[in-house]
C-alpha cells in the first residue's frame, strides 16, 4: 500500500471498523456499509486501490455471481485472489475487496451491469466479462438496449482491456464491438425474448440453429470457446471435457467464461477447469437446506423471465420433485412483478407445484392461467411441509431466497430463526397471520373462484380452477376457449393474456 494517499489510507481503517461492527452486531457481512463509508472518506480510493492489481470485472443480468466464483478458483491456481464473490457487487461491494491484502493478487470483481461502467472506469480492468443482458427490475434496468449501449462506449473508453463476450447474446456482442479486443465465447441464449431486435439499426433479427444475423450487416461472431455438449467445451480448436459439480449447462457456460478470462491472465484451460471441481453451490445456489422436520430444499435462484427459463432447464433434467416457488416483490427484486406473464410456467405442468412468500396471490394467479395446479401457503417452510416429498425444489427471486437461507441457516444451528423474514426485515409482522383472517388453522388457503383463497379442495372446484379446463365459471376464463364470455371479447376465439 506504499503507494496510496494518506486518505485513502484512512478511508480503509474506517471501513474495515463500520464492517467489523455489522458483523459483530449481527447486521450483515459489512462488505457494503464498510465501502460506502470509505467512499465517503475517499472518493478516489477505487482507483487507487486497483491501480495496486490487475483485475476482471463479470457482469451480467443473471450468473454473474457463479461466473466470478468460477473465476476466482481458475485465478487461484496462480496463487492468492481477492474477489466480492459473496454477491455485494456496486462500488462499495468492489472497493471492500479491493482493500484486501496481498494488494498486489488479482482481483476477480463481480460488478452489477448499470454499475459496470462507473465501476470500470476507476479500476480500469485487464479483462472485462459480459455473459447476458435481459430485463431484471422492471422499476430499474428494464431498458436493455440501454444497458448494451453503455458497455458498448465504456469499451472506447478502456483502450486495453479485452471484452471477453458471449457471441449468443445480440445485445452483448453488439456492445463487445465497441471495444478494441474480444475474445468470443459461445456461453447459449436460452431466452431470446429480449433480443428480438438488432441493437444497431431496430430491425427483426434472424435466428436458426447456428445464430442470429440482421439484414444491417450485424451477425453473431465467431466463437473462439464454446460449449459443444453436457460436459465438453470446444477450446479454440481442440474438445476439452469439462465435468463440473455445478448443475446445467448454464453453469458450463459460465464456466467457459470464467475459463476464457483465465486465459488472459495465463492460466491453462485444464488447469481453471480443474480448480473449479468442487464447487457444488455459490452464495446458497444450488444447496440443500433444512425447511423444517423431515423437509429439506434445494434452492434455485430465478429473479427474471431469462433466469427463470434456466431453471425450467434445469428442473427438466432432474428428478421430477416438488416445486415451491417463493416470491416476493422488495425493492432489491423489483417493486413491479408483472414480468411473471412473460414466464412460460406452462413447462410446470404435471409437476407438484406450491406457491409461497409477499406476492405468492400474484403468482398464483399467473399459473391459474397457465393451467399449473398449485396450493398457496404464507411461508415456503409451509409449503415445503405440505408437499409429497421430503426434498423439494425451492425457486425463489432475491429477498426470498436470501431470507430462507437466513432462516434455514438459522435452523440448522437449532435456532428457531426469525419466522417472518420473509415478509420484510426483521421483526415486522407476518402480514399474512395478521390481516388474513380467513387463513384456515393449516397455515394456507386455496384459491376459490367465487369466494377467493377459502376452499378445502385446492384448485379442484367445480366453479372455480379446474387443471383440465382453466377458470371454467360462465363469464370468466375457459382453458380451452380462450375468454369468450359475455363481457368478455367479441373475436370468435376470444384471448388469453
Amino acid at each position: 500500500m506504499t503507494s496510496l494517499t494518506p486518505r485513502t489510507r484512512a478511508a480503509i481503517t474506517v471501513g474495515r471498523l463500520a464492517a467489523d461492527a455489522s458483523r459483530r452486531f449481527g447486521r450483515g457481512s459489512g462488505e457494503m456499509i464498510g465501502g460506502k463509508l470509505a467512499l465517503r472518506v475517499s472518493a478516489g480510493a477505487l482507483g487507487e486501490l486497483a491501480a495496486q492489481r490487475p483485475c476482471v470485472c463479470v457482469s451480467a443480468t443473471n450468473g454473474k455471481t457463479t461466473t466470478t466464483r468460477l473465476l476466482a478458483r481458475a485465478l487461484g491456481t496462480l496463487g492468492p485472489v481477492v474477489s466480492n464473490s459473496g454477491g455485494a457487487n456496486m462500488a462499495a461491494g468492489v472497493l471492500t475487496a479491493l482493500a484486501r491484502p496481498p494488494f498486489d493478487a488479482p482481483a476477480a470483481l463481480e460488478v452489477d451491469e448499470i454499475w459496470l461502467p462507473k465501476v470500470a472506469r476507476e479500476v480500469r480492468p485487464r479483462a472485462v466479462v459480459l455473459l447476458n443482458i435481459s430485463r431484471d427490475q422492471l422499476d430499474r434496468s428494464n431498458e436493455t438496449r440501454r444497458i448494451a449501449a453503455l458497455w458498448r462506449q465504456l469499451g472506447a473508453e478502456l483502450p486495453g482491456a479485452t471484452a471477453v463476450a458471449n457471441c449468443d447474446d445480440p445485445l452483448v456482442a453488439w456492445a463487445a464491438e465497441g471495444w478494441s479486443r474480444q475474445l468470443w465465447v459461445s456461453a447459449g441464449q436460452n431466452w431470446t425474448a429480449d433480443g428480438m431486435v438488432c441493437p444497431s439499426c431496430a430491425q427483426l433479427l434472424h435466428r436458426n440453429d447456428f445464430g442470429w444475423w440482421c439484414d444491417c450487416g450485424l451477425a453473431r461472431p465467431e466463437p473462439s470457446v464454446l460449449v459443444s455438449g453436457s460436459d465438453e467445451l470446444v477450446w479454440f480448436g481442440r474438445h476439452v471435457h469439462a465435468k463440473l459439480d455445478l448443475p446445467g449447462r448454464v453453469n458450463l457456460g459460465n464456466a467457459a467464461m470464467a475459463a476464457a478470462a483465465a486465459k488472459l491472465f495465463g492460466v491453462e484451460v485444464d488447469d481453471a477447469l480443474a480448480a473449479m471441481t468442487g464447487l457444488g453451490d455459490v452464495e446458497g445456489r444450488y444447496k440443500e437446506v433444512p425447511l423444517g422436520p423431515g423437509r429439506r430444499g434445494r434452492m434455485l435462484l430465478a429473479k427474471n423471465p431469462a433466469g427463470w427459463v434456466e431453471m425450467m432447464e434445469l428442473l427438466g433434467s432432474s428428478p421430477p420433485r416438488p416445486v415451491v416457488v417463493d416470491f416476493n416483490s422488495q425493492t432489491a427484486d423489483g417493486r413491479d412483478p408483472s414480468w411473471i406473464w412473460d414466464v412460460p410456467f406452462e413447462r410446470l405442468i404435471g409437476r407438484e407445484v406450491h406457491v409461497a412468500g409477499e406476492r405468492r396471490h400474484d403468482m398464483s394467479v399467473r399459473l391459474a392461467y397457465a393451467q399449473v395446479p398449485h396450493d398457496v401457503h404464507p411461508t415456503a417452510e409451509q409449503a415445503a411441509a405440505g408437499a409429497g416429498a421430503a426434498l423439494v425444489d425451492v425457486v425463489a427471486n432475491y429477498t426470498a431466497f436470501r431470507d430462507l437461507l437466513v432462516r434455514s441457516a438459522a435452523r440448522a444451528r437449532g435456532e428457531p430463526g426469525p419466522p417472518t423474514a420473509a415478509f420484510g426485515p426483521a421483526g415486522v409482522a407476518d402480514a399474512v397471520a395478521t390481516l388474513d383472517e380467513t387463513a384456515p388453522a393449516d397455515g394456507y388457503r386455496r384459491y376459490d373462484d367465487r369466494t377467493g383463497y377459502a376452499s378445502p379442495d385446492k384448485y379442484e372446484n367445480h366453479d372455480g380452477y379446474d387443471s383440465r379446463g382453466g377458470y371454467r365459471s360462465e363469464g370468466g376464463y375457459r382453458g380451452d376457449e380462450g375468454y369468450p364470455g359475455r363481457s368478455g371479447g367479441a373475436d370468435e376465439a376470444g384471448s388469453r393474456p
